[in-house]
C-alpha cells in the first residue's frame, strides 16, 4: 500500500454542522507511504474516529476513504485480513490489552501471526522499553503507562507500509516517549512505511513531514 487517501472524508455525527475548521474533515488528504504525519486535534473532534475509519472497523463517516484507489468500504472480509496482517498496524488509544494474558502472551498474539520478530527482537523490545521485568505478568495488573508500552512492541510485530498511533505519549514521561520515537523511527525506516501519530497535546517527537489540525 502506497497511500491513503481522504476525499471530503465526514463523521456522519458531524454532518449539518457548519463550523467544522479542519485541515483533514472534508478536504482532499493524501498519506503517503515513507512521510511522517502528526494529526493534532482537540477533544471531540475525531481523533480517535479517523483511526477507526482508516482500520476499517468503523463505517459511519461520509465521503470516500480509499488504499491506492480502492475504496475501503469495497474491501472484503479477507482483504481486510491481509491488510491488517501485512500492510497497516495500530495502537489504539484504548490500547485492547487483553489483561488475563501476561505482558509477553499479548504480543506474541500479535507475532504469532505475522512471524514478524524473533522471540530475542521481542525480548530486547521490552528491554529497551523499561518492562523486561513485566513479560511474565498479568498485563491487567500493569499500569497504564506500562500496557501502552506493551500495546507499542504488540504494533511492531508485524509487517506494515503505514503505522497509526493514537495518542501512543499520553501516559509516558519524556524519557520512554524518546526510546518509544526512537524504535519507532527505526522500524518505519527499516519498512519503508509511514507513520500517523494523533494528539490533543503531548506527542511524539518525531521529525514530521506534515502537521495537520483535525
Amino acid at each position: 500500500m502506497n497511500s491513503i487517501h481522504l476525499n471530503q472524508a465526514l463523521p456522519q455525527v458531524f454532518a449539518g454542522r457548519d463550523n467544522v475548521v479542519s485541515n483533514v474533515w472534508q478536504r482532499d488528504v493524501a498519506f503517503l507511504k515513507g512521510r511522517r504525519y502528526l494529526i493534532e486535534a482537540a477533544s471531540g473532534t475525531g481523533k480517535s474516529s479517523l483511526c477507526s475509519y482508516i482500520y476499517g472497523y468503523r463505517r459511519d463517516y461520509k465521503g470516500l476513504i480509499d488504499f491506492d484507489g480502492q475504496d475501503i468500504r469495497r474491501l472484503s472480509t479477507r482483504q481486510w485480513v491481509t491488510v491488517r496482517e501485512r500492510s497497516l498496524s495500530i495502537l489504539f488509544q484504548d490500547l485492547r490489552i487483553f489483561p488475563e494474558l501476561t505482558s509477553m502472551e499479548n504480543v506474541l498474539l500479535k507475532n504469532r501471526l505475522t512471524g514478524h520478530k524473533t522471540k530475542e527482537e521481542i525480548n530486547t523490545l521490552f528491554e529497551t522499553m523499561g518492562i523486561a521485568d513485566k513479560t511474565d505478568e498479568k498485563a491487567g495488573k500493569l499500569s497504564f503507562g506500562q500496557q501502552q508500552r506493551v500495546a507499542f512492541i504488540r504494533s511492531l510485530c508485524q509487517p506494515f507500509d503505514f503505522i497509526l498511533l493514537d495518542e501512543p505519549v499520553s501516559h509516558l514521561d519524556d524519557a520512554n516517549g524518546a526510546v518509544m520515537s526512537r524504535l519507532l523511527e527505526e522500524e518505519a525506516r527499516r519498512q519503508g512505511a509511514g507513520i500517523l501519530v494523533t494528539s490533543i497535546g503531548k506527542h511524539l517527537k518525531l521529525d514530521y513531514d506534515t502537521i495537520l489540525k483535525l
